[in-house]
C-alpha cells in the first residue's frame, strides 16, 4: 500500500510540475519526446521496411524452389565465369522433373521476351514483356484477375492464340473500353484477350512486374519464339512441394533428377543451382541486423539529450522543495522514501514525454502509409520498447537528483 501511495504522490508531483512550470517542463519533456520518437521511429521504420521487403519476396512462395544457373545468395561477380558457362534451364529440364518427381505438387517453366510492341486499332504499347508460362504457373503464384480468366487446359494444349494482359498494358491500350473479348496484335498475329491481371501497383521490390506484361501460353509461344536463344530469352523453372513436404526434401529429389537429366557423372559438380525464398530472408536478416544497430546508436544519442532534460528539471524541483524535504525528514520520513519519491516523479515525467514521442511515431506511420507505396506501422513490441526506454531514462536521469534530496540534512533543509 505504501508503494502505491508513493506512485500516486509522485504522479501528483509530476503533474504539479506541468501545471506550475508549464514552459520549463514542456521544454524539458521535449528532449525525451524527441529521444523516444527518434529511437522508436528508426526501429519502426526498419521493422516496416523489413516487413515490406520480405512480403515482396514471399510472393515467390515458401513452398516453391527455383532452378537457375547460379545461387541467389552469392554476389554474381564473384564467380561470373563459372556460372556463365553453365547451361540455361530448359523445357527438357521441366519435362524431366514433371515426369520423375514424386514430391512435386506442380512444376512450371516460363519464358520471357522483352522489347515488343502490342497494338489495338490505333493504340499501341512499346517495350512490353511477353511471358510464356506452362499451364500450372498461375495457380502456383495465386494469380488474380480484375477481369476475365487464365487459359483453360484445352487452350494450353492446343496453343490457342489467346492472351492475358497486365493491368497497365490493358489501361494504355483500351482506356475505359472493356478489353476482354477484343483482339490485339503482336508478332504479326491476332490474339483474343481473355483476361486482365489484377493491378499490383507500386511495391518495394517487384518480383514479377505483371502490370507491364502480357501472358501467352507456352505451347503457343514456342511456335514463333526460340526458347533456346541464350541472349534474348529469359527462363524460369519452378517446382512446388506437395503438402507436408519440406523444400529441403524437394531440393534433394530435384537435384537427383536434374543430375540424371543432364547426365552428370558422380564426381562432377552440379551445373545448376536450386534456390528458395529462405535464401533472401537469410541475407535480409544480416542486413537488417546492421541497420538495427546503427538505428540503436542514433536513438541513444537522442535519448541522452532527453535524459539531461529530465535531470535538469528534477534538480530544479529538489531545490524548490528543499524546505518541504526537510520537514518530511524531521517528522520521520526515511531517506529511501525521499529517494523513491523523486525517482518515481522522474520516471512519470519521462513516461509522459515517451508517450508523446510514441504518438508522433503513430502520426508519422499513418502519413507514410497513406501514400500506399510503403506500409509503416508501430508494433506492440516497439510500444513496449518505447515505454521501457522511457522508464530507463527516468531512472537514470532522476537518480542523482533523488540521491541529493535523500541526503539533505533536515535542519539545514528547513532553514533553506
Amino acid at each position: 500500500m505504501i508503494y502505491l501511495n508513493f506512485l500516486i504522490d509522485s504522479m501528483r508531483q509530476a503533474f504539479q510540475q506541468l501545471r506550475t512550470n508549464k514552459l520549463r517542463t514542456l521544454l524539458s519533456l521535449l528532449g525525451i519526446t524527441i529521444g523516444i520518437f527518434s529511437i522508436i521511429a528508426v526501429q519502426s521504420a526498419v521493422d516496416s521496411f523489413e516487413y515490406n521487403i520480405k512480403n515482396s519476396f514471399s510472393k515467390l512462395g515458401s513452398d516453391i524452389i527455383y532452378i537457375d544457373k547460379q545461387p541467389w545468395n552469392e554476389d554474381p561477380s564473384q564467380n561470373y565465369w563459372k556460372y556463365v558457362r553453365r547451361p540455361n534451364v530448359s523445357y527438357e529440364d521441366y519435362e524431366a522433373i514433371q515426369r520423375k518427381s514424386k514430391l512435386a505438387k506442380k512444376t512450371a517453366f516460363v519464358g520471357f521476351v522483352g522489347g515488343k510492341t502490342i497494338k489495338y486499332k490505333s493504340s499501341s504499347v512499346q517495350g512490353m514483356f511477353i511471358m510464356a508460362p506452362t499451364y500450372d504457373y498461375a495457380e502456383m503464384v495465386n494469380m488474380e484477375f480484375s477481369a476475365g480468366r487464365y487459359f483453360t487446359q484445352n487452350e494450353y494444349e492446343t496453343g490457342a492464340n489467346k492472351v492475358v494482359l497486365g493491368n497497365n498494358i490493358a489501361t494504355e491500350l483500351f482506356g475505359n473500353i472493356e478489353p476482354v473479348g477484343k483482339y490485339v496484335k503482336f508478332y504479326g498475329k491476332k490474339f483474343l484477350v481473355i483476361g486482365v491481371i489484377k493491378l499490383e501497383g507500386d511495391s518495394n521490390i517487384q518480383i514479377m512486374p505483371f502490370d507491364n506484361m502480357i501472358l501467352i501460353n507456352f505451347n503457343n509461344a514456342r511456335k514463333f519464339i526460340n526458347f533456346k536463344d541464350k541472349y534474348r530469352v529469359g527462363r524460369l523453372l519452378s517446382v512446388q512441394a506437395i503438402d507436408d513436404v519440406s523444400t529441403e526434401e524437394l531440393k534433394d529429389e530435384v537435384t537427383g533428377i536434374m543430375r540424371t537429366a543432364r547426365r552428370l557423372k558422380p564426381m562432377e559438380d552440379n551445373n545448376f543451382a536450386i534456390n528458395d525464398v529462405g535464401m533472401f530472408n537469410q541475407i535480409l536478416d544480416n542486413v537488417f541486423k546492421v541497420i538495427n544497430i546503427a538505428g540503436f546508436f542514433i536513438g541513444i544519442f537522442a535519448l541522452i539529450v532527453g535524459m539531461i532534460s529530465i535531470a535538469n528539471i528534477m534538480f530544479v524541483s529538489v531545490k524548490e522543495r528543499t524546505n518541504i524535504i526537510g520537514i518530511k525528514k524531521a517528522i520521520g520520513a526515511q531517506r529511501v522514501i525521499i529517494l523513491l519519491e523523486f525517482l518515481l516523479e522522474a520516471v512519470v515525467l519521462s513516461v509522459i514525454g515517451g508517450v508523446f514521442g510514441l504518438i508522433l511515431v503513430v502520426i508519422l506511420a499513418k502519413v507514410i502509409s497513406s501514400s500506399g507505396t510503403f506500409i509503416m506501422f508501430l508494433s506492440f513490441e516497439n510500444i513496449l520498447w518505447g515505454v521501457g526506454w522511457s522508464i530507463l531514462v527516468g531512472v537514470f536521469s532522476g537518480l542523482m537528483p533523488a540521491l541529493q534530496a535523500s541526503r539533505l540534512d533536515p535542519v539545514e533543509a528547513i532553514r533553506k
